[in-house]
């Protein structure tokens, strides 16, 4: 089944296709599968990241409804607002970036590009972002504004058709190098890469295996994170007038990476780091790719993932913040 997107309404502002590129040396060292990387760090807005295929079809949105002011957040190191700065200033609305968390004394990593794009930023404690969010859009309303808030890391129903035109164009390039992609091993963390590949997955059938690296979620009394990503999927099929239904069961998660949590960089995310650095010339992030990148290691070693797979990597992005984890990524080094 193929559905035409090309009627959603959609702002051009990132370079694609993105890259896809074989990782030899990294195969060979590991002695594992064919692993071939998909570069959404090179979509093009203030370094690069996998939102910004989001954004096409939030901005999209929000011009198709006259709006003039974007609204947002997340944390003071998050990608997705960063690439929301560098995509309203592309099409020329105003953003606003609600962060959790203290105002630094000097900017680093993704903040500083959020300033460098523009953005008004606002520092609030993490549980007052929403409201925050709702003070913002009445002070622009009473200016005359019209605001479009978008959701924490663009994932909604309209966000998510990124990633369900991102299979196609995936599906273009395995057919170019003449290979089936097994599987395909992304970071998941708010939901709208996860769940806009599945449904893509169906509707340009291109049947591979999706592995989710849980990033954030996943920690013990935490609502199914499973069952968020159907409840999204069928939104975005529904969205789009097709049939499909998803259920917890249509998404493979793996949640041994957590770590020490969020955001916290451990042995595992340094290897990864270093080995596709040292192999490849690639840089992953601290808080996404590394930690995926760890899980497709680790999968490789333990042999689920074997030498007769081709596995494609999804690179989300995130590089700027890897300037905020110097002692971290270097222990016993000053930063």
């Amino acid at each position: 089944m193929t559905v035409d997107i090309s009627t959603v309404p959609r702002v051009h502002i990132t370079l694609l296709p993105t890259p896809l590129v074989e990782l030899r040396r990294l195969s060979d060292s590991l002695q594992g599968p064919r692993i071939c990387m998909k570069r959404d760090d090179l979509t093009g807005l203030a370094l690069g990241g996998n939102k910004t295929r989001k954004l096409e079809f939030l901005l999209g949105e929000a011009l198709s409804q006259g709006c003039d002011a974007v609204i947002t957040v997340g944390a003071i190191q998050s990608n997705h607002c960063r690439q929301t700065a560098a995509a309203a200033a592309a099409v020329g609305v105003e953003c606003h970036l609600v962060l959790g968390g203290e105002k630094p004394a000097f900017p680093p990593g993704n903040l500083l590009l959020d300033y460098l794009c523009g953005a008004t930023v606002h520092y609030c404690a993490e549980p007052e972002r929403e409201h925050k969010v709702l003070e913002i859009a009445e002070r622009l309303r009473s200016r005359g504004r019209k605001p479009y808030a978008i959701p924490f890391g663009g994932s909604n129903a309209v966000g998510a058709m990124g990633f369900v035109a991102a299979v196609s164009e995936l599906k273009d390039q395995m057919a170019a190098l003449d290979r089936r992609a097994d599987h395909v091993v992304l970071p998941s963390s708010s939901g709208g890469t996860h769940a806009g590949m599945t449904v893509g997955v169906d509707l340009y059938d291109l049947p591979m295996n999706l592995i989710g690296i849980g990033i954030d979620r996943g920690e013990p009394g935490e609502p199914p994170y499973e069952s968020e990503l159907a409840t999204l999927a069928n939104q975005i099929a529904e969205k789009l007038g097709t049939p499909s239904r998803y259920t917890a069961s249509d998404f493979h998660m793996r949640y041994g990476y957590l770590g020490e949590g969020y955001g916290v960089v451990g042995d595992l995310e340094r290897e990864a780091i270093q080995l596709v650095a040292n192999h490849e010339g690639i840089l992953l992030d601290p808080v996404y790719t590394g930690r995926a990148m760890g899980g497709l290691i680790d999968m490789v070693r333990n042999t689920e993932l074997t030498v007769s797979d081709t596995v494609v990597f999804w690179h989300t992005g995130g590089l700027p913040a890897v300037f905020d984890y110097t002692r971290e990524l270097i222990p016993g080094r000053s930063a």
